[in-house]
């Protein structure tokens, strides 16, 4: 009889995971950077939210160099860590930060598809190089 609440457990948590959202995002081309890429640490703490799903925290002290650039803005890949965006399923992420220095989205390097965050998040940076 212990087996069945256990069973009900494992259910739900199963079909919960398979009911969450899929990380909205459109296609996007990304142009690369040159050779010679700016490099910036993240001066604050930033937690975004996405339209459907999370992100990790964009950490403070985190360093990031230059990727490319979308329509939307500057496109920075993580230096030393992985970061992720989290809907149905897990995302490498690099940041995208547009013209006025604010979190816009997230570039999804796997999928070359641009996922915007729900509101547009200031973002301090220090540059490194």
């Amino acid at each position: 009889m212990v087996r069945y609440p256990v069973l009900l457990i494992i259910s739900s948590v199963v079909l919960l995971a398979a009911c969450a959202p899929m990380v909205r995002s459109t296609p996007a081309e990304l142009i690369a950077a040159g050779k010679d890429a700016r490099i910036i640490e993240i001066a604050t703490d930033v937690a975004p939210r996405l339209p459907a799903g999370h992100s990790d925290l964009v950490a403070r002290g985190s360093r990031w160099t230059a990727a490319g650039q979308l329509p939307q803005g500057a496109v920075y890949r993580p230096l030393n860590i992985v970061f992720t965006v989290m809907g149905r399923n897990v995302h490498e992420a690099y940041l995208v930060i547009d013209s006025q220095g604010a979190l816009a989205g997230f570039y999804l390097p796997g999928e070359a598809r641009f996922s915007p965050v729900d509101q547009k998040v200031p973002i301090s940076l220090k540059a490194v190089q």
